[in-house]
């Protein structure tokens, strides 16, 4: 299952100015491949994490299509769109979005409850928290972790219903190097096992971890890095 965008374009207006209106995201057709990373790149304000919400189902785009599979997402109705995305894509939001009331293996469940996704969800979050490092930690609460090991808590989750789509909004832009390296690591590893990898970043070191890199620019991607596609 491949998710893509087809000229989409973000268009915000503005109450008063010399232009009634500016793109976030400029027309924009790119393809996330399965088994791969797209990284892409560029300063605050470029319209990434515009992009990336978009190709999450979060934000409707102006014009053009999103589609996984065959399926233009933006033609479903909500419920439905909510129930796709909750199968189908994880997001790896920015910032720490640990929720402290509940434990960890309870943080990494929780989208797998909200539709009754599976029925042994509990042993699919223990076999995630070993994967990425941090199953000594399963009951404890988010305030006892440290910034990586919430980053961590934060993939495992996205990864729970083991959606064919992973995006990822900037995951290391609070970490030291050596937990940048392994949240980069730990993205390659889940690639590697067939899931396609969207990464916005800043991080100069994602680049030798991706296949295809993008570079931001004014609300439009070029292609920096990676077979044309």
């Amino acid at each position: 299952m491949i998710l893509k965008a087809e000229a989409v374009t973000k268009k915000y207006f503005r109450k008063s100015s010399e232009s009634n209106f500016f793109y976030a995201v400029s027309e924009t057709t790119l393809e996330l491949r399965e088994g791969s990373i797209t990284e892409i790149t560029g300063r605050s304000g470029s319209g990434k994490s515009t992009l990336l919400n978009m190709l999450a189902g979060l934000l409707r785009p102006s014009s053009g299509r999103v589609l996984l599979g065959e399926t233009d997402i933006y033609s479903l109705k909500d419920k439905e769109l909510s129930r796709l995305r909750n199968s189908s894509i994880g997001v790896i939001p920015q910032g720490q979005t640990g929720l402290d009331s509940l434990t960890v293996i309870e943080n990494v469940i929780l989208p797998s409850v909200l539709y009754k996704v599976s029925l042994n969800s509990e042993e699919r979050a223990m076999e995630l928290l070993e994967k990425v490092g941090i199953a000594q930690l399963a009951h404890s609460y988010p305030k006892e972790l440290s910034g990586g090991e919430l980053r961590r808590l934060a993939i495992a989750r996205a990864l729970i219903n083991s959606p064919a789509v992973l995006l990822a909004d900037e995951p290391t832009g609070d970490l030291d190097d050596e937990n940048t390296k392994l949240v980069l690591e730990l993205l390659r590893n889940f690639a590697d096992d067939g899931v396609s990898v969207l990464l916005v970043t800043h991080e100069a070191e994602a680049e030798k971890y991706a296949d295809v890199v993008y570079r931001m620019n004014a609300g439009k991607p070029d292609q920096i890095k990676g077979r044309p596609g």
